[in-house]
């Protein structure tokens, strides 16, 4: 008797592991689906290429033929849509400060042009994520918080700091996207009284006696930009936690990021009923990311409230981008979810402003990161001045659009229209899918949309012009990809 029950536990057991690993899979880890025909297909190709017109140009209609077993000779793309990946959140900007005092110079006119710009899906290229600062960061006017100082208990909260710029600017590009603009909030430092520098600044830690006041200013901010219309899909612990900068900042070793999350910020989401907010936890560089995320998460008692992981790219200080860093985790750690959450080009000026290796970074950025296993990619400012700012510690950057606000004119860089290359072709809730390359040349990611449709994306960044087969099975069009250009090929 004793045997048998021992049976019919461990049997359950197994059925249950393997029905939880069936449902991670239809989520976040690989799946097949055979369903997908090329009969009946066309190919539609938009373009953006250096020394020509194109800018996420319609440039021709493609259709499938017959084709052989490729040679070496013969530059081609693989794509199988049988096999499916990770399921895709979106492409989306940051609504800093400094994005919102630029907008609220602007006339009428070219105010709704930056919301059509970024935000419609149709004549924009349909941004689905936003982000915005807790506090003040280097992207604000000014230094500020939501209380006064030292108050413990916030009773002082108040939002009201953002009614001027930020919070209308979120409003309209909500309303812009439909209603369907998935918003995560970051801070860069606790108010300096909480801090043992007493500084905003310059890095420092929080004091241990403020950790449930500042779990609790997460809440109150939270429900406050809720209360004004503006729901919250997410929250990042905090913006940068391994860099002392001489902006705001705030350091937390891995160690203390994840007893902050599990003793402290996760319960006190779970005790104020947020604990369907999104928990992302790092939001720093590809280099750690690895030794952060596997030390949050294989903490059950932190694990349990993470969404999953953000980083940033600006690990290239150190000699290049480590994209492979955010496979080691997505192959760890497969029911957690990993976001670029920000990113950006500099130091800004106008004499290298149409350099065209702006553009090619965030191609072959979210190329990669996608292929590594990454939801979804959130730029930094949507729009700054002609400054590359407003910054209050003059660190200025490049946004994908500058205004220049004493003429009210706007400026598109390349990078606007390499990531629209995905953000607009790569529906929310496309599952990718395989594309390969047999040229190193040629960088390439596809997804599967919603509605069946294909979007492939091919990347040049090289002096050549090819000519190349995009195949699924033994189908293929013949298509070319021109000296640093991007284009899509969306099939439907």
């Amino acid at each position: 008797m004793g045997k048998k029950f021992f049976f019919i536990v461990c049997t359950s057991f197994l059925i249950a592991c393997r029905n939880n690993t069936v449902a991670d899979m239809s989520t976040s880890a690989s799946g097949t689906d055979t369903s997908f025909t090329t009969e009946g297909k066309k190919v539609i190709v938009y373009a953006t290429a250096d020394s020509t017109d194109y800018r996420l140009t319609s440039t021709g209609t493609l259709n499938f033929a017959d084709f052989d077993q490729p040679l070496e000779t013969q530059p081609s793309i693989f794509v199988d849509p049988s096999h499916q990946f990770q399921t895709f959140l979106g492409i989306g900007g940051a609504l800093t400060d400094a994005a919102a005092e630029t907008f609220a110079k602007l006339p009428a006119d070219k105010q709704n042009e930056v919301l059509q710009a970024y935000y419609d899906k149709d004549k924009g290229i349909a941004y689905s994520i936003g982000r915005t600062n807790i506090n003040s960061c280097d992207f604000s006017s000014d230094m500020y918080t939501y209380v006064k100082d030292g108050d413990k208990e916030l009773t002082s909260f108040n939002v009201a700091h953002d009614e001027k710029y930020k919070i209308p600017l979120i409003k309209k590009a909500m309303q812009a996207s439909g209603g369907k603009l998935n918003l995560f909030v970051s801070p860069w430092s606790p108010p300096g009284w909480m801090k043992d520098n007493n500084d905003m600044l310059h890095g420092g830690k929080l004091k241990p006696e403020f950790y449930d006041s500042w779990a609790n200013y997460y809440v109150k901010f939270i429900q406050a930009y809720e209360k004004r219309g503006i729901p919250v899909w997410g929250l990042t612990v905090q913006n940068e936690p391994m860099a002392k900068q001489t902006w705001e900042s705030c350091m937390y070793t891995a160690e203390e990021e994840r007893d902050f999350i599990k003793n402290h910020l996760g319960p006190t989401l779970q005790k104020n009923n947020l604990s369907s907010k999104k928990l992302i936890a790092w939001d720093h560089n590809r280099d750690l990311l690895y030794q952060r995320a596997s030390t949050l998460l294989n903490d059950p008692a932190a694990a349990k409230y993470l969404w999953g992981i953000g980083f940033h790219w600006y690990e290239v200080w150190n000699g290049g981008r480590q994209y492979e860093n955010v496979r080691r985790v997505e192959e760890t750690f497969p029911g957690k979810n990993l976001m670029l959450t920000e990113a950006c080009n500099y130091p800004f000026s106008w004499q290298t402003f149409n350099d065209w290796k702006w553009g090619e970074n965030y191609g072959e950025n979210i190329i990669n990161d996608l292929n590594n296993g990454a939801v979804g990619w959130t730029d930094w400012n949507i729009l700054l001045d002609e400054t590359g700012g407003p910054n209050h510690v003059n660190n200025f950057c490049f946004a994908p659009i500058h205004a220049k606000t004493k003429e009210g004119t706007l400026h598109y860089m390349n990078s606007y229209y390499y990531i629209g290359h995905l953000s607009k072709f790569i529906k929310p809730g496309a599952k990718r899918i395989i594309s390969s390359s047999n040229r190193v040349q040629l960088l390439t990611t596809a997804f599967k949309n919603p509605d069946g449709k294909l979007a492939v994306v091919v990347m040049n960044p090289t002096n050549e012009k090819f000519s190349y087969r995009m195949y699924i099975g033994k189908k293929a069009v013949e298509s070319s990809s021109l000296p640093h250009s991007i284009n899509t090929l969306v099939v439907e």
